[in-house]
């Protein structure tokens, strides 16, 4: 979830129940594990437009999208491409993002945003 107020954020999620450290709140991007395995993680704006400079709430639509983790970084490359060969909209190609992971971008036929992800290690 792209956030405006980390603080806010969290505390919000913690009195749902969410098992988030107190010292997560000036955190520029947090996650925690939900039951099952998935993760949720949340980003505040600045991060986003760190590695998206296009990033602008007023355009952004939906402010929730879902990441799918990749065994390896070539298999983040190789997903890019044949989901944008099928007509998906590509909105960032892959990259080595600075915080250890090849990371990419689809859109979805609704143009919900959809990240790839794998470990660079």
């Amino acid at each position: 979830m792209v956030v405006v107020d980390m603080a806010a954020s969290l505390a919000f999620y913690r009195r749902l129940g969410l098992d988030v450290p107190a010292d997560a709140d000036t955190a520029p991007h947090v996650e925690t594990t939900l039951p099952g395995g998935l993760r949720l993680a949340w980003d505040t704006e600045e991060t986003v437009r760190g590695f998206d400079p296009s990033y602008a709430r007023e355009t952004a639509g939906n402010r929730i999208g879902l990441a799918f983790r990749c065994e390896r970084p070539a298999d983040v490359d190789a997903l890019f491409a044949e989901l944008t060969a099928d007509g998906a909209g590509a909105h960032l190609a892959p990259f080595d993002a600075p915080w250890g992971q090849r990371y990419a971008t689809v859109l979805d036929p609704d143009g919900g945003s959809v990240d790839l992800f794998a470990e660079l290690a």
